[in-house]
């Protein structure tokens, strides 16, 4: 008889909406910490144009990876917050303030440099508390008889400001790349140069933070350079090596999509570098998914509609970008 692993599946599922948001909204929070170097003007608002259908639509993911984490893993749900309250508050208060600012920047043009100003802030605060938080669950988390055990500022550590700081750079080449598909003109030019200085920061920040990551733990030592699992995961960084070398050569060339795709798949291979690090563990070094997992009815009550739901998601974040296609243009969707 067949059976299933729900706590597993659920996983996937979770890792799946926490990929999709970060490449999804990834771009969008990058034009944001890109702000500060894009003139005000017409190619602000080209840059503000290029995301404004699809913005609010790419947060839907982050929803369902943390309504799916305190519905199919509550005991990982409560725990995590406890060890993270301030960097997740923040991440939170930041995007408020960011989708403030989008929409106010259109219906209030006297105080836009202010709200330009606000939408930057925001994207650079969500985006660095979004790397300390991953950096503190990958440092570990301290938990004793089921409890968070450790200190208020225990996220906060050269480490996870690392990560911190390598996911802004890595959302703002994300953002500059966007922009190389939907620009035109100067600002596609600007964002060419833009996104070869960071395409080398992200990849140096990539390079630090795999080194650095080993050393945390045994387990991730074991994970990355045991044999024979090494000539597994010694596919990873080859990948991320052949995709930059293709990321480069299709600047040079003046691409305009394959630096995009180029950059979506360093992410996603970062992604799969972190799954290789963590699981089976989803509060690090000690409560595994099994450990964490609400009752299997529960898991089981809950599959079907996930299972309805995120096809449904996929298809019309799916139309809405096929609608949008193409170059934004000066006159946008305001």
């Amino acid at each position: 008889m067949l059976t299933f692993d729900l706590p597993t599946i659920w996983a996937f599922i979770i890792a799946f909406a926490i990929f999709a948001y970060v490449v999804m909204d990834g771009f969008d929070l990058g034009i944001g910490i890109l702000f500060p170097w894009i003139p005000p003007g017409r190619e602000r608002d080209s840059a503000m144009n290029s995301v404004a259908p699809l913005w609010d639509g790419n947060e839907t993911w982050l929803v369902l990876g943390g309504g799916g984490m305190l519905a199919a893993f509550p005991l990982a749900y409560g725990t995590i917050l406890s060890a993270l309250y301030a960097p997740i508050v923040a991440m939170l208060l930041a995007l408020v303030f960011r989708g403030v600012a989008f929409e106010f920047r259109w219906r209030d043009p006297r105080h836009r440099a202010y709200w330009d100003v606000a939408f930057s802030i925001g994207s650079i605060a969500a985006a660095l508390a979004q790397g300390i938080t991953l950096g503190a669950l990958l440092q570990g988390i301290a938990v004793e008889g089921r409890v968070y055990a450790g200190g208020w500022f225990d996220w906060l550590r050269p480490f996870t400001v690392l990560v911190g700081v390598s996911l802004v750079c890595g959302y703002a080449l994300l953002g500059s790349t966007w922009l190389i598909m939907k620009s035109e003109d100067t600002l596609q030019a600007r964002c060419y140069r833009m996104a070869f200085g960071l395409a080398i920061g992200t990849i140096v920040a990539i390079g630090a933070v795999s080194a650095a990551t080993p050393f945390l733990s045994d387990v991730y030592w074991q994970r990355w350079f045991a044999w024979p699992q090494v000539l597994f995961t010694a596919q990873v960084p080859l990948l991320v090596a052949i995709a930059t070398a293709v990321f480069f050569a299709s600047l040079k060339r003046r691409h305009t999509y394959t630096p995009f795709l180029m950059a979506l798949l360093v992410f996603t291979l970062s992604l799969a570098g972190l799954g290789i690090s963590l699981f089976p563990y989803v509060v690090p070094p000690s409560i595994t998914i099994w450990d964490a997992a609400a009752p299997p009815a529960s898991l089981k009550f809950m599959l079907p509609g996930v299972l309805v739901m995120v096809p449904i998601i996929l298809a019309y974040t799916g139309y809405s970008y096929w609608v949008f296609r193409g170059k934004t243009g000066h006159e946008g969707y305001h």
